[in-house]
């Protein structure tokens, strides 16, 4: 005959009141199979709707937008020092292997616009931020009939700070207008892809 200890039965007594007292009992967690089962139900309704993913290649789309724009665009000169730090950014972005040899298109990207505004005034007058506005304009010409097929405006704004040293805060001016001139590259970048994923 086993002998129960004094805090086995003290224990027992304790789980006897609860379970008498009729207390909430934990409720199971079934929180895991609704979250698969809402994930697996959402990927039904976006393939369902038609979405397409915009790199990579299927039925519909044999050659792949990074193609395209490797084998089909040709990048024109964009005058100033600007536009040639875009144009290289450009290029750095479209030719992975090589310049087209025969382009079927032409981008033609405007001059860049540049606005620099003063912000932070202190009392003495004196800015300690500043900001940069960048705009332009992106066209893609087809070069068999002519015809400009897709025209989108560029903006990219950023800021620096405006230090005590004239130097540093050419730097960080600097450094700022070449993240935004990326900036432009990328959202350029980002329209031909939605334009021939779509053609």
């Amino acid at each position: 005959m086993k002998i129960k200890n004094r805090h086995c039965a003290r224990s027992e007594a304790i789980q006897s009141r609860k379970r008498s007292a009729g207390l909430p009992r934990r409720p199971k967690k079934k929180w895991g199979l609704l979250a698969m089962t809402a994930a697996g139900f959402s990927l039904l309704l976006v393939a369902a709707c038609g979405f397409r993913p915009v790199y990579g290649v299927n039925r519909d789309t044999p050659l792949g937008v990074e193609s395209r724009l490797a084998q089909q665009v040709r990048i024109e000169n964009i005058p100033d020092r600007e536009g040639q730090y875009s144009r290289n950014a450009l290029i750095d972005r479209f030719y992975r292997d090589g310049r087209p040899v025969d382009p079927r298109y032409a981008l033609f990207i405007q001059p860049v616009t540049e606005t620099l505004t003063d912000l932070d005034i202190t009392k003495t007058s004196d800015a300690t931020r500043g900001q940069l506005l960048l705009d332009t304009v992106m066209f893609l010409k087809n070069l068999e009939t002519g015809k400009t097929v897709l025209q989108r405006s560029l903006r990219s704004i950023t800021s620096y700070n405006i230090l005590g040293s004239e130097f540093a805060t050419r730097v960080t001016e600097e450094n700022a207008r070449q993240n935004a001139l990326d900036d432009l590259a990328r959202q350029a970048e980002m329209q031909l892809n939605l334009y021939f994923k779509r053609n």
